[in-house]
C-alpha cells in the first residue's frame, strides 16, 4: 500500500479524492481511494495519542513486572535491588562486596519508601513470600547469624527454597525451608519441607514479634506419600529463654516486595510467591 505524507494520517478526515489525486496524480482516483479509505478506517481505528514528555514515558520490564518512570524513583531502586542479589544464591554465594553492594541498594529503598507503619497496611503483609536474599546466609548455615548446621561441610544438606506464609486474620508466621538430605549411595537424596511454625504480634509501627509453637516435616518427591513428622518439643525445664522466638523490622513494604532487618542485623528481601 502507498504511504500517505504525515499530515494526512494526522488528520484522516479532511482527506478528499481531489487531495489525493493531486498529490499522487500518476494513481487512478478510483484504485487510490480505496486504499486511502482502507488506511484512514486504521487511523481512525489506532487514535494515535498525542506525544507525550519524556518524564512521562513508562517503560515495561516484562521479566519483572515492574514499570520505570522516571518521575518515580522506587520502581528503579526495587530493580536496582533486585538485580544486587540475583546471582548470589539467597546469600550463600555473597562476598563482602556483594553484602555492602546489597545493603546499600537496599538502604535507598528504604529512604525512598519513607516510614512503614505495619498496622496500617496489615492487608500487604498476607500471603505467601519467597525469600530472594538473606545477608546471614554468607555465613554458610542454616542457622544464618545464628547456630546452626553448615551447608554442604560437614552435613549433607543442601538448601532449597525459603519461604514465609503470613495469615494476618489468624496470626500465623511460618516460616518453609525445602531441604535435600544426602543418603548413602546408592539410594537417591532425601527432599523434605519442613514448617516452622509461629504467631505473630505487631508490636511497634513497623516492628513484629513471632512466637515459636511447632516444627513439622514433610517428605516430598519419591518420599511424599510418608506421613507428616511433627518434631517433639524440647522440654521446657531444658529450653533455652525465648527458643525460636524473635523480633524483625520490617523496612520496606508493598504489594509484592519486602524487605526486613532481624534483630541481629540481618537483612532479608522477599517477593511475593
Amino acid at each position: 500500500m502507498a504511504s500517505f505524507p504525515t499530515t494526512i494520517l494526522k488528520n484522516p478526515v479532511s482527506i478528499t479524492k481531489s487531495s489525493l489525486y493531486s498529490t499522487y496524480p500518476h494513481r487512478t482516483t478510483h484504485d487510490f481511494w480505496k486504499k486511502a479509505t482502507f488506511t484512514i478506517a486504521a487511523a481512525r481505528k489506532e487514535k494515535r495519542p498525542d506525544p507525550v514528555q519524556l518524564d512521562e514515558v513508562s517503560v515495561s520490564y516484562e521479566s519483572t513486572g515492574v514499570k520505570v518512570s522516571e518521575s518515580d524513583p522506587i520502581p528503579s531502586l526495587k530493580l536496582k535491588l533486585l538485580s544486587a542479589v540475583s546471582g548470589l544464591n539467597r546469600g550463600l554465594a555473597a562476598s563482602e562486596d556483594d553484602l555492602r553492594r546489597a545493603d546499600a541498594a537496599a538502604k535507598e529503598l528504604e529512604d525512598a519508601g519513607g516510614p512503614i507503619d505495619v498496622a496500617a497496611d496489615l492487608d500487604k503483609l498476607q500471603g505467601r513470600w519467597k525469600l530472594i536474599y538473606s545477608s546471614a546466609f554468607s555465613s554458610r548455615t542454616l542457622g544464618g547469624s545464628r547456630p546452626g548446621p553448615p551447608t554442604g561441610r560437614l552435613l549433607p544438606i543442601t538448601l532449597g527454597q525459603v519461604f514465609q506464609r503470613i495469615d494476618t486474620f489468624s496470626k500465623d508466621f511460618d516460616n518453609i525451608v525445602e531441604l535435600e538430605l544426602g543418603a548413602p549411595w546408592p539410594l537417591p537424596p532425601i527432599e523434605v519441607t519442613a514448617t516452622l511454625a509461629h504467631k505473630f504480634e505487631v508490636i511497634d509501627s513497623a516492628k513484629i514479634k513471632i512466637n515459636f509453637e511447632k516444627t513439622t516435616v514433610k517428605t516430598t518427591g519419591n518420599l511424599a506419600q510418608l506421613p507428616l513428622l511433627e518434631v517433639p518439643r524440647i522440654p521446657d525445664s531444658l529450653r533455652p529463654q525465648n527458643p525460636g522466638s524473635g523480633e524483625f523490622e520490617v523496612t520496606y513494604l508493598d504489594s509484592d516486595l519486602r524487605i526486613t532487618r532481624g534483630d541481629r542485623s540481618e537483612l532479608r528481601v522477599f517477593v511475593v510467591s
